[in-house]
């Protein structure tokens, strides 16, 4: 285990978060049009190979897309934004403050919310790696970055301190009444690794369907639709280790989760069972009652082709295997139950580690759809070919003062993920759910800070329904820090779930955390939960 202690936030080094304002100001302005609006060229001096470097324009952004109408006399309307703007400006709500970005994110959008009926408003995003700060007047309350600039950002001012600030004003169509007020600043980043693998995501608007993304894209794609699968509702999913197949929940409840069956189909688009599937395994697939199937990458190769599902057995949940090339349904050749010899409770969101034979799963005294309880607690067992084992309970994420839920190891096993609440809670859409992360071996859960959404943004966690952590598939190293990413779902954001990005940085002496990233590209009118993070081989757009 890694000696690291743990900590909230950067508080040295290269990503430290530090408020920094950098006066400067463009006194003219672009003609508009564009996407993200017009940038007017000018003269900018800096060295090609040290910088600082010019991918921020010499002249601001006026923004004309998507209805904006700002004046293009903006620039004077503010004047310099060091000669003592008031405060009480627009609540930055993307990105937060404090965000590190993965190197391979998709163009930055900013958003916030105004203040005091403000309609005019400065973007300013600046860093010491570029030579002119990037600024940009709007009447929108949001802006997304072009591509260009963000490549250029990628590529030059990494691992150092971007400030972001804004300020809004009221203005008549002429002058400005009210203004310019400051509101939200401080620093991002950008990490020196990228966000690997794909997320596949459970929306329930307009019926189920599994849809999916890698990071970096600007939309989704279907993955799964019920109809794909001869069923009426897919839920409860996990990749395959190949990354070619999608194990899913298969309900003929449209608008439930359960009963379920085992479902498992491409994820090339087709949808199409896998031609290995022997007709025992088809029929022990299609037993009721089978949720959350997942797989690994130790036990994914001919002979040898197994799915872990949660079934409940003499009326209880245990964690159930099943052998996908199975030549009879036979108890012991076709299906069987994992030993958890000293755990007298029932068994739920069993799931493999990566770097040994262990089974992750959450022991309760009742466990229903074969991932909800009431009493959680942490715990793991040998998966020991197909026999099970001794439980050995994760030291503090097995406490009687909580309920821990929907755990997950890290890829490298170093670390559990995972949602707690009051001991006697629900795990089911509990509203004071939060994420923690504890070393794989136990010690003191970690509250990530991404739980808390900007606190000018009126909503507080708990609260928020924080829940179903996934990590990356890999983790990402720079030095001697180790980068980890999560996704979850909240529903911070107008009481709908949405998906959202955090990384876990280690750097061998303190564990770090940061806020929330959203994830822009999923639809905003839809409840997106259960993301699950992995290799799914997904069609390029």
């Amino acid at each position: 285990m890694p000696s690291a202690s743990w900590s909230r936030r950067v508080s040295a080094g290269p990503l430290a978060l530090v408020l920094v304002l950098i006066p400067a100001c463009g006194s003219s302005a672009g003609n508009g049009g564009g996407d993200g609006g017009t940038i007017a060229d000018g003269p900018v001096t800096s060295d090609a190979f040290t910088g600082p470097f010019d991918d921020f324009p010499a002249q601001p952004i006026i923004d004309t897309d998507g209805g904006a109408t700002t004046p293009g006399d903006a620039p004077g309307l503010f004047g310099d934004p060091g000669s003592g703007s008031a405060t009480g400006g627009p609540c930055l709500v993307e990105p937060e403050v404090g965000t590190l970005y993965p190197r391979n994110w998709l163009r930055p959008r900013f958003s916030w919310l105004p203040a005091g009926g403000q309609n005019l408003f400065e973007l300013r995003v600046e860093t010491a790696a570029e030579a002119n700060p990037l600024i940009v007047y709007t009447t929108a309350t949001s802006w997304t970055m072009p591509a260009g600039l963000w490549s250029g950002l990628t590529a030059h001012a990494v691992d150092v301190p971007i400030t972001v600030t804004v300020r809004g004003a009221v203005w008549d169509g002429t002058v400005l009444t009210d203004g310019p007020a400051r509101g939200s600043t401080g620093d991002i980043a950008i990490a020196p690794v990228a966000a690997p693998g794909t997320i596949v995501y459970w929306t329930t608007t307009g019926g189920s369907a599994l849809r999916g993304f890698r990071v970096g894209d600007e939309g989704v794609q279907d993955i799964v639709r019920p109809a794909d699968a001869g069923t009426a509702c897919v839920g409860c999913h996990a990749s395959t280790p190949d990354g070619a197949f999608v194990g899913f929940s298969a309900s003929p409840q449209a608008g439930n989760g359960d009963p379920a069956t085992f479902g498992l189909r491409t994820v090339d688009g087709n949808a199409t069972a896998p031609t290995f599937l022997s007709a025992a395994a088809q029929t022990l697939m299609a037993r009721q009652n089978q949720e959350l199937p997942v797989f690994s990458a130790a036990h994914w190769q001919a002979g040898d082709r197994v799915g872990l599902t949660m079934y409940p057995v003499g009326g209880r949940f245990e964690i159930t295997w099943t052998d996908l090339e199975a030549p009879n349904t036979d108890e012991g050749t076709g299906w069987g139950v994992l030993a958890r010899t000293g755990d007298t409770g029932e068994a739920g969101y069993a799931s493999f580690a990566h770097t040994d034979d262990r089974v992750l799963y959450v022991s309760a005294p009742d466990v229903r759809s074969g991932v909800t309880v009431d009493s959680g607690d942490l715990a793991t067992i040998p998966y020991a070919a197909r026999a099970g084992g001794a439980s050995t309970p994760i030291p503090g994420a097995s406490t009687p003062e909580w309920n821990e839920y929907y755990p997950t190891f890290s890829p490298d096993d170093r670390y559990v993920a995972f949602n707690r609440v009051a001991d006697g809670a629900t795990s089911y859409n509990d509203a004071a759910a939060e994420v923690f992360v504890i070393p794989g071996a136990g010690g003191t859960p970690l509250r990530l800070d991404a739980n808390d959404p900007p606190q000018c943004a009126g909503v507080t966690s708990p609260g928020v329904t924080n829940s179903w952590p996934k990590w990356a598939p890999e983790v990402g190293t720079s030095g001697s820090r180790r980068f980890y990413w999560l996704t979850f779902s909240s529903t911070r954001i107008g009481g709908r779930p949405q998906l959202f990005i955090t990384p876990v940085v280690d750097d061998g002496e303190a564990v770090r955390t940061y806020p929330a990233l959203y994830l822009w590209n999923q639809p905003a009118d839809e409840n997106n939960h259960t993301p699950a993070w992995d290799v799914f081989d997904i069609p390029v757009d």
